[in-house]
């Protein structure tokens, strides 16, 4: 499986490249599924559900979420990171850098 191109547009456009492979279709089902979990979420609020049930629910979405980040984070250092040290010593340290910089930004 190939890597997905970086959007690099600066003309707010979306960019609609796409390198060798589609989109990781697991990772776009299981957003979707998530979409759903937070729409029921939603509608719990705005039935005024029990307190417990909504916490339950928004930990299950949470757990959720993050399991789509650390299949992209696998995904990213198989294929991205990977490729990135085989170019050479700055480009690897390059995307390293960047890996660092977002994994201390990120909860998963």
């Amino acid at each position: 499986m190939a890597t997905l191109q970086r959007d690099t547009r600066t003309d707010g456009a979306a960019d609609t490249r796409r390198g060798p492979a589609s989109p990781n279709e697991d990772a776009l089902k299981r957003l979707r599924r998530i979409q759903g979990q937070v729409a029921g979420l939603i509608k719990m609020v705005e039935e005024e559900r029990y307190c417990i049930d909504i916490l339950t629910q928004v930990s299950a979405v949470r757990a959720a979420l993050n399991g789509v980040g650390m299949s992209l984070l696998g995904r990213h250092l198989d294929h991205c990171v990977t490729d990135a040290i085989r170019e050479g010593e700055a480009r690897g340290a390059e995307v390293v850098d960047e890996l660092v910089t977002t994994l201390k930004r990120a909860s998963f």
